[in-house]
Formats: C-alpha cells, sequence, structure tokens
C-alpha cells in the first residue's frame, strides 16, 4: 500500500523549506500568516496571470518563489466564509493532498481572512489529506514512480511529513484524534472492497472482522454448522455453489450503559458474485468482487466506533458468502425455507444478496432485539438507473429514522433519497408455490428487493440502504480517488453521532 501521510499541528509560523500551501479567500483574499510566507508576493503576480480570484478549490503554484528558501509555494482558494462546512474542509484537504506530489516536508497554514479555523476545521484538512492520499496498490511491483529495489519489488517513496500550521494545535490534535478514527474505518472498508476474491474469501473476510478485538469488539464467527443448526437455508443456498463456506460474522462494540439496547447494522458480504446459473454476463464481472460492499462499511464502521470509544451498544452483522456456477449450485426454482420459517422460491439465483440479508436481519432481530436495523448492500442494477452514482437508495418503515439517515447523508455528502415501500409492491414478490419469490419482474427492482426484505425485520424501525452506485466504482472526487468508495462509514458515524451516543 501506498505509505500515508503523516499529520502534526503547530501554531502559524514561517518554514524554510519543502512545500508552503497557503489558503486564499473569495476575491484573492490572503491572510497576513499566509503573506509571510511570500515576502517577494510571488503570489499577488501569480494570481492575475493564472486568473485566479480564490474560487473553490483553486490551485495556484510558484515555483523556487522569489525572497524564500522553500521550494514550491501554493495557494488553494477557500470560496465563500459562508459556505466553509465540515465537508468542506475534508475537501480542501483532499485539494491538498493532491498538491503533495513528490513533496516531503509540507507545512499547510491554515489562516483564512475572516474565517474562524477552529481545531476541528483543521482535523477536517487532516482526514481530507489522508482519505485523497489513499491508493490500492499492494500488488503492483512497480510504483508510479518506476522505483525497483534489489530484490525487484517496488519502493514507496517516503511519506510526506505535513504540518498543518494553526490557531490552537491542542484542539487540532484532539479533533484529529476522533475524526482519524473514522478515516480509518473508510479506509478499512475501501482495502475490503478493492480486494480481489481469489485473496478475500468468506473465510478471509470473517478473519478480517475477527481482527477488531484488538480494538475491544466482540467478534464471533458463525460457520456453515452452526448456520445449519439455526435454519439459515436462505443464506446457505447461496452459499452452496462454492467450494468456499459462507460465515456469519457478530460483531459487538458495547460502548454504552449496559441496560441500553444496540441499534443494529446489517451487511451484504458476497464476495464474488457470478450470478450463479443465472450467470451475468462476462462483461464488467469483474467489478462483482465488490459486491461485498455493504459488509464493508459495516467493519469499517465498527473500527470507527471501537477506535474512537463510541458511547453506545452497537451490533453489527455481516452475512458473507461467494455466489458461484457449481453442479452444487442453487436452481432456478429452488424453494429454500430461511431461519424465519417463511419460504422462498428463488426464480433468480442472481438475486441473491437479499437472500442473504434475509437470514442475516431475522438473526440480528431475534437475538439482539436492537432499537433498530440497517441494512447496506450493493443489491440492484435498478438503483443505478433511478439515481445515477450520486445517492443511495434509502427505503425505510420509519419516518424518524430515515429523516436522520438523511439528515446525515446530507452532512457527509454520503448522500441518500428515500424511495418508496407499499403494498402494490409486496403483491409482485408473492409466489404460487412458495411465501415470496426473490424477484418481482422488471420493474421497480430495486423496490421490490426492499419489500423483499422487509419481510424479515417485523416491526422494528428498520432502513435498507442500496448502495450498487456508490460504493464500488463510483465517481472520483476531492477526497476519494478509489474504486471502493468506503461509502457508509462516515454516514452512519455521523447517524450514531449525532443521535444515539450517550
Amino acid at each position: 500500500m501506498t505509505s500515508k501521510p503523516s499529520i502534526s499541528f503547530a501554531r502559524p509560523g514561517t518554514p524554510k523549506k519543502g512545500t508552503v500551501i497557503v489558503f486564499s479567500a473569495d476575491e484573492g483574499g490572503l491572510s497576513d500568516a499566509a503573506r509571510a510566507n511570500d515576502p517577494a508576493k510571488a503570489l499577488d503576480r501569480a494570481f492575475p496571470v493564472a486568473d485566479f480570484k480564490g474560487k473553490f478549490a483553486g490551485v495556484v503554484e510558484v515555483l523556487a518563489p522569489e525572497g524564500t528558501a522553500v521550494d514550491r509555494l501554493v495557494a488553494i482558494g477557500t470560496g465563500k466564509a459562508s459556505s466553509l462546512d465540515d465537508y468542506a474542509w475534508l475537501k480542501l484537504g483532499g485539494v491538498v493532498a493532491a498538491q503533495l506530489r513528490k513533496a516531503t516536508e509540507v507545512a499547510v497554514i491554515l489562516d483564512i481572512p475572516d474565517v474562524d479555523a477552529d481545531g476541528a476545521a483543521a482535523a477536517g484538512i487532516a482526514s481530507g489529506i489522508l482519505l485523497r492520499s489513499y491508493s490500492f496498490d499492494k500488488y503492483k511491483t512497480k510504483k508510479d514512480n518506476g522505483d525497483k529495489g534489489g530484490d525487484g519489488k517496488a519502493e514507496d517513496r517516503k511519506p510526506a511529513r505535513i504540518t498543518i500550521h494553526c490557531a490552537d494545535p491542542a484542539a487540532a490534535k484532539k479533533a484529529f484524534a476522533d475524526a482519524e478514527a473514522v478515516v480509518g474505518g473508510v479506509l478499512l472498508a475501501r482495502d475490503l472492497v478493492n480486494e480481489p476474491a481469489n485473496i478475500l474469501g468468506p473465510v478471509e473476510f470473517a478473519a478480517q472482522a475477527k481482527e477488531l478485538e484488538k480494538l475491544g469488539v466482540k467478534v464471533e464467527i458463525l460457520t456453515e454448522k452452526e448456520m445449519k443448526k439455526l435454519g439459515m437455508g436462505s443464506l446457505l443456498g447461496v452459499a452452496q455453489g462454492s467450494v468456499r463456506p459462507p460465515r456469519l460474522a457478530v460483531m459487538q462494540w458495547n460502548g454504552g450503559k449496559a441496560k441500553d439496547k444496540p441499534i443494529a447494522f446489517v451487511g451484504k458480504g458476497v464476495t464474488f458474485d457470478s450470478g450463479g446459473i443465472s450467470i451475468k454476463p462476462a462483461a464488467g464481472m469483474e467489478d462483482m468482487k465488490g459486491d461485498m460492499g455493504g459488509a464493508a462499511a459495516v467493519t469499517g464502521l465498527m473500527q470507527a466506533l471501537a477506535a474512537r470509544k463510541a458511547k453506545v451498544n452497537v451490533v453489527g452483522i455481516i452475512g458473507i458468502v461467494e455466489n458461484m456456477v457449481d453442479g452444487n449450485a442453487q436452481r432456478p426454482g429452488d424453494i429454500v425455507t430461511s431461519m424465519s420459517g417463511q419460504t422462498i422460491e428463488v426464480l433468480n439465483t442472481d438475486a441473491e444478496g437479499r437472500l442473504v440479508l434475509a437470514d442475516a436481519l431475522w438473526y440480528c432481530n431475534q437475538r439482539f432485539e436492537p432499537k433498530f436495523m440497517v441494512n447496506l448492500a450493493t443489491l440492484t442494477g435498478a438503483i443505478m438507473v433511478a439515481l445515477g452514482q450520486s445517492h443511495a437508495g434509502l427505503f425505510s418503515n420509519n419516518d424518524e429514522l430515515a429523516e436522520r439517515l438523511t439528515a446525515a447523508g446530507t452532512a457527509t455528502q454520503e448522500k441518500l433519497w428515500r424511495m418508496p415501500l407499499g403494498s402494490d409492491y409486496d403483491k409482485l414478490i408473492d409466489s404460487k408455490t412458495a411465501d415470496m419469490k426473490n424477484i418481482g419482474g422488471r420493474y421497480g427492482g430495486s423496490i421490490t428487493a426492499a419489500q423483499f426484505l422487509q419481510r424479515f425485520v417485523k416491526d422494528t424501525p428498520w432502513a435498507h440502504l442500496d448502495i450498487a452506485g456508490t460504493a464500488m466504482g463510483s465517481p472520483t472526487s476531492e477526497i476519494n480517488q478509489s474504486w471502493g468508495s468506503g461509502y457508509g462509514v462516515r454516514l452512519l458515524d455521523r447517524l450514531v453521532r449525532d443521535h444515539y451516543e450517550g
């Protein structure tokens, strides 16, 4: 993996070497602290030449600026002060990271006219730097710099040492300790989604979840034997065509009061989805290594909550299977019995994620009786037809939970759009030979999938997030250049932080 930068905080100063990055407000305003690092006013001369007016994320660079010994002087536009919210600071950190290049010593002067850049703002900048700096290149023997060591393996250049100069370094350091825990969860989720399926199967994924015990998370791994005893015929039916056995990982973080009911997050973890006998087209099938994006998000969230010692009781459950074509694979027309006792006619073996989640949701609800359940899944291509890749689909039986999730999505810009549920859609998955069928026809595919899941949650407040368009292959941004986005970790951490911590 590319080495991540090291980040520290200090009071405003005038560094003598390396790269110095300053910020310019709308219409090109530099603070006194920024100007102190540009004694020859090189930026003042460069701004009009570059038509730079301080618009958000605009950049001007001066090499070997006159009057100072630093290598590079970079100005980044911040736009209007009124627009600098939490996500804007994160994006500015991403813009900073994009300017690092081969620099090893970097000073970021966080001082902007008429802006109170507090400790949280500095922590946001730092978090954005780490998120943007992520690169999944562990399998490359030649890195982008082309250097190779004597053993033939690629040698990474030294990670950048970044010092953020701000008004209150102590407050920034404290805020960053909390924020860095969330970043770590996002990066874990990205790693899991990016791993190829020959490396990360159900057993290996479960082992990754088990690693969270180091942070104080209680982790149980249910094998095929235990799931058979529990009657998880729906989940096991998906797994029966693979030589790689399924797992159910149960993660518990008990940071709240002992008497408090937990909140619960459930993830679909299909480590590779061939479609089974209803096999997918060859074009693009390689992307199905990411069909465990929901489980990755839940695992990343559990790491984030544990790392920042969240004061809440949380359960994370992930159903992990591989859906393969085999002589023992599930057939279209098979009828399976779920843990709930409800029977399912499997008309399409490529509609497998809902079969995994059906048993995982029922198990979660029956065992833990949570305040609410939120499941995440790369469930349907239909949600991408409806919403593209800028929003995930939100389905819920509870208005309060839906509103809180939507607000958290707006704050983090991991955006959600609420979709309908209703009895008219429910009729589409009624079966003549079983209690239900696993597909509902051509139209409303993401809705009928949600209707299917709703049959396994009883009256518990519940939300289903269809993240097929946002967890993998999503558009790059200021804070993510990776195929796997880690979508859902920041969103759900914000939900927990805003409403459920004691």
